[in-house]
């Protein structure tokens, strides 16, 4: 393919799922550091993308466009956009069906297929350094991760925790047991609750954590779902972007597992107490079983069935994304003020209601 001297540098980073919430934060990151980038979008998002990049002051000039799908093999890719991707070295899936209260059929194209056809498709990359595939914290966790399962494990996976959750599961135990085979360096990458820009609050994400917020806030949360231990860790996502953008200089293991969160977040309970003082609303008055949240009617608790898997008093272990991040020089932003900042920010966007700022 000719290029124009109008023309973006050649690629070398694709990030997929670059018009979501963290994909425009990594976006703008790798853009900063001068790395000449390719973004897939759908059709039409390409204008909305580059108008939030250049707001957020930076050159969007060096940055490629190409329209995907990743739930195509292949990922829906013209010949023309695929030349334009030859010398990429370094691929960041973070695209995914994020929404509780899928079905199965919803979720699983993106979430399980989709992540398998970005893996094949890098497996046709001659220059290809590394895949980074974003997960979930409470993902990943297995010592002996099977693919596939069988149908009936599928399907009790699927009715015990939801779609969203058993499809990122599923789709984060396809990559790691895949890509040895095909000879494809990868990284899972699995965050915790991601929260708002540390010094704006920025959001742009509001289900998980940020429904707890909402009914918070508006007096809907007389008792806390869990225990005086539950712990729903955090991670801003201004932290988050900085350390997938350093990714791929740093491993160099043919597979790695990283989970990112804040070790400064507090239990559940002091986190909301926290937020309730910012926002000066009353805390919940006590705590309630999760195993009793469950057997109240939906309409009483106000709680997705879906979410409450995410209240445990589980502890993760983070010493390899600790162990990068000290040698990319990343150290977590101070995590109260991040919070309270996210917090007001939540609610001066009407926490992602159509009336309310998104940004």
């Amino acid at each position: 393919m000719t290029r124009t001297p109008s023309d973006p540098p050649p690629p070398r980073t694709l990030v997929l799922g670059a018009t979501g919430f963290l994909g425009r934060w990594l976006l703008l990151e790798l853009l900063t550091d001068g790395e000449p980038v390719a973004a897939a979008v759908r059709g039409g998002a390409d204008t909305a993308l580059r108008h939030w990049l250049r707001e957020h002051g930076t050159d969007d000039t060096t940055l490629t466009t190409v329209t995907a799908d990743l739930t195509r093999p292949g990922l829906g890719l013209t010949p023309e956009d695929d030349d334009r991707l030859a010398a990429i070295r370094d691929v960041h899936n973070l695209a995914a069906r994020y929404q509780f209260g899928l079905t199965r059929a919803q979720a699983e194209p993106t979430n399980v297929d989709g992540a398998l056809h970005v893996l094949d498709w890098c497996a046709t990359r001659p220059h290809l350094r590394r895949l980074v595939h974003l997960s979930g914290y409470r993902v990943g966790r297995e010592p002996d991760p099977r693919h596939p399962l069988t149908p009936r494990a599928t399907d009790e996976l699927y009715a015990r925790l939801g779609a969203y959750e058993a499809s990122k599961q599923l789709g984060d135990t396809a990559v790691r047991v895949t890509a040895p085979r095909l000879g494809v360096p990868l990284t899972t990458v699995n965050p915790s609750s991601v929260i708002g820009h540390s010094q704006t609050g920025e959001a742009g994400q509001y289900l998980g954590l940020a429904q707890l917020v909402r009914q918070l806030h508006r007096g809907r949360l007389p008792l806390l779902p869990g225990t005086r231990g539950t712990f729903v860790p955090v991670v801003t996502v201004d932290h988050l972007a900085r350390f997938l953008a350093a990714v791929p200089a740093h491993d160099e293991a043919p597979l790695a597992a990283h989970t990112v969160l804040d070790p400064d977040t507090p239990p559940l309970p002091d986190l909301i107490a926290t937020l309730a003082a910012h926002l000066g609303v009353r805390p919940p008055r006590g705590l309630i079983p999760v195993a009793l949240v469950r057997r109240l009617p939906r309409a009483l608790t106000g709680a997705d069935p879906e979410t409450l898997t995410f209240l445990s008093e589980d502890r993760y272990d983070t010493t390899s994304a600790d162990r990068l991040a000290t040698a990319a020089g990343l150290t977590h932003p101070p995590l109260v003020p991040a919070l309270r900042r996210w917090a007001t920010r939540l609610v001066a966007g009407g926490f992602g209601a159509p009336g309310g700022s998104r940004t």
